[in-house]
């Protein structure tokens, strides 16, 4: 039976079924936007788990390798992007800086999942009344996907993954873990990325020694780095530092009071470029990129991206007393340039390098420098030739006065002098070594032969060519402190060389060893009684009447070593039982030095090894088998005996000592009981002296 409804004239037939037409198509509806839920809350429980068990990519920051000192602290970092990156715990970071950072950044850090959809709501609804992109609403979890794995890039890609990143990141570290890594990513500027490196760099104080003024300064910067700079802007930086304070007294963090105080608070900063001029061991840091990549097959691609482990030699407070010594013995308005590097004789390894005044301005390691003239540092290498092959002693003589030499089947000559033309009469080795005496040398040259003096400096690890010419005896032919600071640490070692050693051991992210320095027992390339007797003889250098006497005392230990100038040139090379060292001071130009320029080596030279070696007591040059110990007479150098006035214990090669005994003062004792004596006070001396150095 069909109902009919009137509307105007016509009439229209109404169906009994519509209303329950009406509700299956309702329920209808619903069950589809269950369905639909269902669908959605599957997808994202699926999209969630894959993302919870898909690994994050590899960050910038943790494909960097490291290298690090001999203590396993980070030297440095390598990475193309040239960042420097100095990671600290959450604890070793200002409270005050991360209340101030969560202030002005991310106050609901804690409270939202990675995404303030609040935020984000009210952005949209800004950005729609203004018909542009005025405000966004980034989490510090959103920030710290971007920076760790993204371009800046605004697009929706990259906006897709920064979702996706963040959502891992939410699921796969706690709170304190994101903002941990978030304030040793983010960017304040000028280069340093992270708060400890910028908190270096701006107040030269640690992330934890941060004050409330410190703290609402550096947590505006990353907002702008240029603009919120101080060094840029102090004005911006000020007005952004109230702001965040002002942040930090609605959240309750401070009070009104205090924030007064901090935004009225006077603020050090340090130098601009600090930050650099604190860069540890810049020098060895490339010195040892260049080691990997050209001689242990790293590749530089691998260095950079691999998160390699570079565990090298580097000892932090023995470079510390090196950049010290040499900021405190350097004029720094000066352009005199410098080089130190200091290596332990009985392992080979390097433990400091300082390669130049100031690596900001000048990046060439002079440490490595082959055109720089030793001087008379070079003497005792042919010393050294003279006492292994025997034909010398510490008693052998020659006539100080000027003296043409002929050379080369007596067709050419050489004439050197003497500085300040002091000539000293007939002198030994001893007085020839402590007063550096250029006459004495050249003869010396001479009688031992050029080649032989050539053969003994490869053999102490020299590879410099070395011309075969009277001036040798001089130091006229190039070598580079690091040569010069390895052939010592031979004679310190008793004649045994260790090869120089800065790389121990390199392991890839994995901890899998991909280079392992070979072991090494040395090589005895000189017996050990001629290093002991050169020792010996070097140590008058620091005596009175000694070339580096003026920095005797300095010294608390015993120390060898011999200074060294030439026009261009001022030298100290010198060494104790633990580090030689070569110190070397010169310009880059080719300028002549003036006297107080060369007089700058040698106080660096011994501040620096009182510093590296403060902890530790003095120790004397062991002596070995082989040496003989003899009192002789000054006057005519021969066995002293018990009636001369001035006598001296002297040290030999066995087989080079006296075997006469002064005929000037005999008296009434006969030469057998003086022989007696002689032996029995070498017995003594040698037993005691070996007793002191076990």
């Amino acid at each position: 039976m069909n109902v009919y409804k009137w509307k105007g004239r016509n009439a229209v037939p109404q169906s009994h079924n519509s209303k329950p037409r009406r509700k299956s198509r309702l329920a209808a509806l619903i069950k589809l936007i269950l369905a639909s839920i269902m669908a959605v809350v599957l997808a994202l429980g699926i999209l969630l788990g894959f993302l919870y068990n898909k690994s994050l990519p590899v960050a910038d920051t943790d494909r960097n390798s490291r290298l690090l000192d001999s203590q396993g602290g980070i030297v440095a970092t390598f990475s193309a992007s040239g960042r420097r990156y100095e990671p600290v715990q959450l604890n070793q970071i200002s409270p005050l800086l991360v209340q101030a950072t969560l202030a002005v950044e991310d106050r609901k850090f804690y409270d939202h999942i990675g995404f303030d959809l609040k935020g984000m709501g009210r952005a949209i609804l800004v950005n729609l009344k203004e018909m542009e992109r005025a405000q966004g609403a980034s989490t510090l979890t959103q920030q710290l996907a971007r920076n760790l794995y993204l371009s800046h890039a605004k697009t929706w890609t990259r906006k897709i993954k920064e979702a996706m990143y963040t959502a891992q990141l939410e699921m796969k570290y706690s709170k304190d873990e994101i903002l941990q890594m978030y304030l040793n990513e983010i960017y304040y500027g000028h280069g340093a990325y992270g708060i400890e490196a910028a908190s270096l760099m701006y107040f030269g104080k640690h992330a934890s020694e941060l004050d409330l003024a410190e703290s609402a300064m550096l947590a505006g910067i990353p907002k702008g780095p240029t603009y919120y700079s101080p060094y840029n802007h102090m004005d911006h930086a000020k007005k952004r530092q109230r702001t965040v304070l002002g942040t930090m007294v609605e959240n309750g963090d401070i009070t009104q009071r205090e924030a007064d105080m901090a935004a009225a608070k006077e603020l050090h900063l340090k130098p601009q470029g600090g930050l650099q001029a604190r860069m540890a061991a810049p020098y060895f840091r490339d010195y040892v990129k260049h080691l990997v990549t050209s001689q242990l097959g790293i590749s530089e691609e691998l260095l950079d991206h691999g998160g390699l482990n570079i565990y090298t030699t580097l000892d932090p407070e023995t470079q510390a007393a090196a950049e010290e010594s040499v900021a405190q013995g350097m004029d720094p308005q000066s352009e005199l340039e410098t080089a130190l590097v200091s290596i332990d004789p009985r392992t080979g390894y390097i433990k400091a390098m300082v390669g130049g005044k100031n690596y900001k301005t000048n990046q060439f390691n002079h440490v490595f420098a082959t055109t720089r003239q030793p001087g008379s540092t070079f003497k005792p290498i042919m010393y050294l030739t003279a006492l292994s092959s025997k034909t010398m002693s510490s008693l052998s003589t020659f006539n100080s006065e000027p003296t043409l030499f002929r050379y080369d089947n007596n067709r050419k000559t050489y004439q050197p002098s003497n500085f300040g033309g002091k000539y000293l009469g007939e002198i030994n080795m001893q007085e020839a070594i402590a007063a550096s005496d250029n006459i004495y040398a050249v003869n010396t040259l001479l009688k031992v032969g050029t080649g032989n003096v050539i053969a003994m400096a490869k053999k102490l690890g020299i590879e410099s060519p070395l011309k075969p010419v009277p001036s040798l005896a001089l130091g006229t032919s190039p070598i580079s402190p690091f040569e010069m600071a390895s052939a010592f640490a031979v004679i310190s070692n008793g004649g045994k060389r260790m090869p120089p050693v800065a790389v121990i051991k390199i392991t890839d992210a994995a901890g899998e060893v991909l280079y392992q320095a070979p072991e090494s027992n040395g090589e005895q390339v000189v017996d050990p009684a001629s290093a002991y007797v050169l020792t010996h003889l070097m140590e008058s250098v620091f005596q009175s009447g000694g070339t580096g006497s003026r920095v005797s005392t300095m010294i608390k230990r015993p120390v060898a070593g011999k200074t060294g100038t030439t026009e261009t040139d001022g030298w100290m090379v010198g060494y104790t039982p633990e580090l030689a060292t070569a110190v070397w001071v010169g310009y880059d130009k080719g300028r002549n030095i003036t006297t107080l320029d060369g007089h700058r080596a040698a106080p660096i030279f011994a501040r620096f090894t009182e510093k590296a070696l403060e902890h530790a007591p003095p120790r004397i040059f062991a002596i070995p088998s082989g040496v003989v110990t003899v009192y002789i007479d000054q006057e005519t150098g021969k066995l002293a005996t018990t009636d001369c006035p001035d006598k001296k214990l002297q040290v030999f090669v066995a087989g080079t000592e006296p075997t006469e005994y002064c005929p000037t003062h005999v008296g009434e004792h006969s030469n057998s009981n003086n022989k007696s004596e002689n032996t029995v006070k070498h017995s003594w001396w040698d037993s005691f002296k070996r007793w002191l150095t076990r």
